[in-house]
């Protein structure tokens, strides 16, 4: 009698943006918990530079470890003849790199039956990747191109949620034409050259006009990449000069930059599932970060590298509070028009307000991550969670969603 074919499931990480080694890191954890018994895995990589690559099925390697980060690099490793993935179907012996060129579509993908792409951030997790799928007409698990897009770009995903009358906090967009290069004090005033153009003068008051509306927020500000994650780029700053270090630091990710005002008070979680069959989302208890490390704010280090950090579950607020929470969680991943999965984060503040401040099409699966811990708080394991993923992602239909 024939066995019951498995479920082929391309599990792809890495990725050409600045959170690789997170994704990486994301991929690993999946790998490990993902049921082999049920699941024929293929481990796809994709490096910085774009090239896809089948790698080694070792999640151990995928860890983040004594503050070590992981990459693609060091699970595709170069003991066997480098040929084109397109050359044939063919899986390559361990220890082989197969690859693909940037922008190719790897002919194994055709080979699967779901795509799980645990890819954080730009080129993943921004609907480029998902247009990539939906072309080739492969399933894939999450949000589709444009709850993707929307959620990745801080901006629009903010003034949806206003439109939706969902309560998020004062901001201001600094776009590329709005901030000509500063001088090299990093005052206020930009150098213009003596005698100069109407279009250095024009963009001199467009640079002005965002000042004043970033001076209406207040101090202190976050300044983030407004199409990035686990924030990499972000700093806060408590003056003009700390201002301008910002956004410059954040313009190394993003020619488009995003100044929140700040909200003070505590940083809350929910994590959210598409609902079966139709039915409303379903959300986690929500759970409170907390910071001991001695950072200003949950930044890199405090997210991925500092064991004295981490969450309560369930946040220690009242359990009206935590209700809202859920409901407001639910009511982002609807408005975005998400699919699969999402983490929501709130700000809380001392006098109960609950503020919206963003969400996560395709959250962290690492070990510090807080989307699988939320829902093993709740009662669902990480297992659970992958074959909830991969269920959903197979009842749609292939193609434009």
């Amino acid at each position: 009698m024939n066995q019951e074919r498995k479920t082929r499931v391309a599990v792809v990480f890495g990725g050409r943006g600045p959170e690789h080694a997170i994704s990486c890191a994301s991929g690993g954890t999946v790998l490990a918990s993902i049921d082999r018994d049920r699941y024929d895995v293929v481990p796809v990589g994709i490096l910085p530079d774009g090239r896809w690559v089948l790698t080694a099925d070792e999640p151990g390697r995928l860890a983040i470890t004594g503050g070590q980060l992981p990459s693609v690099e060091a699970v595709a490793e170069r003991e066997g003849q480098v040929t084109p993935w397109a050359a044939g179907p063919a899986r390559p012996e361990p220890g082989a790199l197969t690859t693909a060129g940037p922008g190719a579509i790897p002919g194994e993908l055709g080979e699967v039956d779901v795509v799980l792409p645990m890819l954080h951030g730009p080129f993943g997790e921004d609907g480029t990747m998902q247009g990539l799928l939906e072309m080739a007409g492969v399933r894939y698990v999450g949000a589709g191109v444009l709850a993707s897009a929307v959620s990745m770009d801080k901006e629009y995903m903010k003034l949806i949620f206003k439109a939706k009358g969902l309560p998020v906090g004062p901001f201001v967009v600094v776009r590329d034409r709005d901030w000509p290069e500063a001088d090299s004090s990093g005052s206020a005033a930009a150098a213009v050259p003596s005698g100069g153009t109407a279009a250095a003068l024009s963009a001199e008051t467009e640079r002005k006009r965002v000042l004043d509306a970033i001076g209406e927020l207040g101090w202190p500000v976050f300044v983030k990449p407004a199409r990035g994650g686990s924030s990499i780029g972000t700093s806060r700053a408590d003056d003009l000069a700390g201002l301008y270090k910002a956004i410059e630091t954040a313009r190394r990710y993003d020619r488009k930059i995003l100044v929140e005002k700040a909200i003070p008070g505590r940083e809350i979680e929910c994590a959210v599932l598409e609902g079966l069959d139709g039915a409303s989302p379903d959300t986690s208890m929500p759970g409170q970060l907390m910071v001991d490390g001695g950072e200003e704010f949950f930044d890199f280090e405090a997210k991925y590298l500092d064991d004295a950090n981490g969450m309560e579950i369930p946040a220690p607020i009242p359990a009206g509070h935590l209700e809202e929470v859920r409901r407001l969680a639910a009511a982002a991943f609807e408005a975005v028009s998400c699919e699969g999965l999402a983490r929501v984060d709130f700000f809380y503040t001392p006098a109960g307000e609950i503020v919206l401040n963003e969400i996560n099409t395709m959250p962290g699966m690492t070990a510090a991550s807080y989307f699988p811990k939320m829902w093993a708080a709740s009662g669902f394991s990480l297992r659970d969670l992958i074959d909830r993923l991969i269920t959903t992602a197979l009842r749609k239909p292939p193609g434009l969603r």
